[in-house]
């Protein structure tokens, strides 16, 4: 499994050994840089149990080592806004018609 960004990733000592203590990985970048067969530099998020990010990193893992969590999750779920919807009151059609 190949990650992409946004991807939310456990990363445990299966993938390299400094990681003895597993934690949670939001991907930002898969770098293209060359390396030994199987393993690539990942920048991203380590994320605590809340899933928010407590610090940036770059690491150096196995690919066949990481096991995919889910996709990060919506920053406007936590908020309660969403995508398209204004904040003034009534709908589009009757602010139109109150326009007229």
């Amino acid at each position: 499994m190949l990650p992409r960004s946004g991807d939310v990733i456990h990363v445990t000592k299966a993938a390299s050994v400094q990681f003895a203590a597993p934690m949670l990985f939001r991907v930002i970048r898969v770098h293209d840089w060359p390396t030994y067969e199987g393993w690539i530099w990942l920048d991203g998020y380590e994320l605590n149990t809340s899933g928010d990010a407590v610090e940036r990193r770059s690491i150096f893992v196995q690919v066949g080592g990481l096991r995919a969590v889910g996709k990060a999750p919506d920053p406007r779920a936590r908020n309660g806004r969403q995508p398209g919807i204004g904040s003034g009151s009534g709908s589009v059609a009757a602010r139109m018609r109150s326009n007229r």
